[in-house]
């Protein structure tokens, strides 16, 4: 994962290096962060204290390719750890901050519930107001809710186990086409996690902020975060809020956005963009190989 991008660009060589350096000032592992990320072994790297500096890191060395060509954002979004991504291009928190922060909330996200308590599954083929009836009624006492709002008819929920399952049952007797369990370590985004909230909270209080330079599109809300204190706001309620990524782009669209560009390993939030706003122009970068297609993507654009 960004082996390809550090081998070939500078810019990103130096995001490793200075990942490495973050992670190592708290590290239990005796590999460095881009060894993880470059050779694994996966079982480590799929650790969520360890994926999420990873993704992070993956994701800012790519965002630095682009800005050293030139290109940068009118708007940044993130899904879930995704925003501290978008905080980082934004200039909202220091890189090695976020390092830190990251590692130290993806251990709070998986402290939060004991294995085998918590769950998630995604609900396809039914509307919110369809999924949110089936958790209220199947919640029975226990915690099931809408965590990521991904597209229409892409809902993620979360939970105890046995309240996701019974909701997972109600959704498709309620007209949903699938219910799929998902392999995750932890029931993110639902109220289970509100210790971990509670462990970030002065983490991210604390942390050195300053207003973005450019509007960060939250999570929690879909709306563009322009200041230090309601970007560090954001970040807080989102550890136990729903992730409303159909908002977030159905926002961006709203302020005129075109292109997207996805960056870092994997492109789901690019197929998620064309559900969502089917008119637009979606890229992913997270090879040397596609820095032509970015580059071409965002100079029609600008011509725009």
């Amino acid at each position: 994962m960004g082996r390809a991008l550090a081998e070939a660009f500078p810019e990103a060589q130096r995001v490793f290096a200075d990942a490495d350096a973050a992670f190592a000032s708290e590290a239990s592992s005796p590999r460095s962060l881009s060894t993880l990320c470059f050779e694994g072994p996966e079982a480590e790297l799929m650790l969520t204290e360890i994926t999420q500096p990873a993704i992070l890191t993956a994701s800012i060395a790519a965002c630095r390719v682009l800005e050293a060509r030139g290109i940068r954002p009118s708007f940044v979004a993130g899904h879930s750890l995704g925003e501290y991504s978008a905080h980082v291009a934004a200039g909202t928190i220091g890189f090695g901050d976020a390092v830190r922060l990251v590692r130290r909330r993806g251990r709070y996200m998986q402290e939060a519930v004991p294995v085998g308590v918590g769950a998630m599954a995604a609900i396809l083929g039914a509307e919110l107001d369809v999924v949110q009836r089936a958790c209220d009624e199947a919640a029975q006492g226990e915690v099931v809710s809408p965590a990521n709002i991904n597209a229409p008819g892409q809902i993620v929920i979360a939970g105890h186990a046995a309240a996701v399952q019974r909701a997972s049952e109600r959704a498709r007797a309620l007209g949903a086409k699938r219910a799929i369990p998902l392999s995750v370590s932890a029931p993110f985004h639902c109220a289970l996690m509100a210790p971990a909230e509670a462990r970030l909270e002065p983490e991210l209080r604390d942390l050195p902020a300053a207003s973005p330079l450019v509007p960060v599109v939250a999570n929690v809300d879909a709306q563009p975060k322009r200041e230090a204190w309601a970007a560090i706001d954001a970040l807080v309620r989102q550890v136990s809020a729903p992730v409303r990524w159909a908002d977030v782009v159905q926002r961006l669209a709203s302020e005129g956005i075109t292109t997207y560009v996805e960056v870092g390993p994997g492109a789901v939030l690019s197929g998620l963009v064309r559900k969502i706003h089917k008119d637009a122009r979606v890229v992913q970068f997270g090879s040397p190989d596609d820095l032509g297609t970015i580059v071409a993507a965002c100079s029609t654009s600008a011509e725009n």
